[in-house]
């Protein structure tokens, strides 16, 4: 029944881009104006999120200092469509007077989740009870914990207003982006949502400790537990990622757009240094990761600098990771050369199959820094994206301070 509604929905979807200018405007459309939307996960939990309607074709959606312009906004009889730029999902809805009620949908992933926007409400979530505790500061998180395989540990960062919440959980892969929320009496409450991730964090927090659980979408729970720590930090991101014994170098041979084989000893990449970036094109902090790295490239591209980035896509067909592909290209302008190592899956014990000189790949993004002789000098796993604040910050001047060094040997 799944594959049936989610078949239907994409012809629609297709069909709808057909559609001109002229017939939607005699059809339903969005009222300019703020919504707040709401997705349904487990627990008969709520993951809300608001977005700002600036015309029937543009939307902007908000997640703390976040603002992701939209402007995929498709209509069919009484129905909508709405993409989120480079990311595969999608909402599809129909009206009901000026609110909305459908679906969020990941194709490749077989993922439905309940939706549904009220016109003219902007509070993403309702305190129904002062605060009576602040979050403000650092937390030494654990996820997961004493469950075998599944335990990782993050740093909470988080600023509280009144009963307003901003912040982030920074884990030794990447972080969970721009999280907003409430302090409702002693329970706390923060949520995001990108057009690829669906997020909600709920705890009870006391003055030195919080519990709760952690909701992506409808398809995934999990704990976690966390307590203060002023000066908790993660594990160096330098030291996870490294090469086998034996090995200096990295290999591989992977399509591009045009379907012809790169690998790092073509003529194009001797005597430069040269930065691979293992990401994938449904990966928000990869998103983030290839942001910073196209303005650094078109910056310094005149230099002996080269930047390739090798996806591992879970579109079910290359057809359509490669369409995926093309649309972050796009979207970005991003001119250094994307290869297709992987569709299909994007876990990441195959793709450590890919490149067997690994000892894992742990992180969606990755970042390999070669230098102009060929030899691995540093792997860096995750990326510490604009959410983090100071910590985004430094990698900046990290990244920038290292490849100068490596540019000059």
């Amino acid at each position: 029944m799944r594959f049936l509604i989610v078949c239907f929905v994409t012809l629609t979807f297709l069909s709808c881009k057909d559609e001109t200018k002229t017939k939607m405007q005699n059809e339903k459309t969005l009222k300019n104006g703020t919504y707040r939307a709401v997705l349904d996960v487990q627990d008969n939990e709520e993951l809300p999120f608001v977005f700002e309607v600036k015309s029937p074709t543009e939307l902007n959606i908000f997640n703390a200092e976040e603002v992701i312009k939209v402007d995929e906004v498709t209509y069919k009889n009484d129905s909508i469509f709405i993409k989120a730029p480079v990311f595969e999902g999608y909402i599809a809805a129909t009206f009901e007077g000026d609110n909305l009620k459908g679906s969020f949908i990941k194709e490749s992933l077989d993922r439905i989740v309940p939706f549904t926007a009220e016109f003219k409400n902007e509070n993403r979530f309702d305190a129904k009870s002062k605060s009576i505790q602040n979050v403000s500061g650092i937390w030494e998180t654990v996820f997961s914990k004493d469950i075998d395989g599944d335990e990782y540990i993050a740093k909470g960062i988080f600023k509280q207003n009144g009963d307003k919440v901003i912040g982030t959980f920074r884990t030794t892969t990447g972080d969970y982006r721009y999280l907003e929320g409430v302090m409702d009496g002693d329970q706390m409450k923060l949520s995001t949502f990108d057009g690829a991730h669906a997020f909600l964090f709920t705890a009870k927090v006391t003055d030195f400790t919080m519990e709760g659980y952690f909701y992506s979408g409808n398809h995934w729970k999990e704990p976690f537990v966390a307590k203060r720590n002023k000066t908790y930090e993660l594990p160096s991101a330098n030291d996870l990622t490294f090469l086998k014994e034996g090995y200096d170098a990295l290999e591989f041979s992977f399509p591009d757009a045009d379907r012809n084989l790169v690998s790092l000893s073509d003529e194009r990449f001797n005597n430069k240094v040269v930065i691979v970036q293992v990401m994938g094109t449904w990966c928000p902090n990869c998103l983030d990761e290839s942001k910073y790295y196209t303005k650094f490239y078109e910056a310094n591209k005149n230099k002996d600098l080269e930047i390739i980035a090798l996806a591992f896509e879970y579109a079910k067909t290359e057809e359509k990771a490669f369409n995926s592909i093309s649309r972050l290209r796009e979207k970005l302008d991003i001119s250094y050369p994307i290869l297709l190592a992987q569709y299909g899956t994007s876990d990441k014990v195959k793709a450590q199959e890919k490149l067997p000189m690994l000892n894992h790949i742990l992180s969606y993004p990755t970042s390999i820094f070669i230098d102009k002789t060929g030899k691995v000098r540093k792997i860096h796993t995750g990326f510490n994206g604009p959410a983090t604040g100071e910590k985004y910050v430094e990698f900046k001047k990290e990244f920038e301070s290292y490849v100068d060094e490596l540019l000059t040997e």
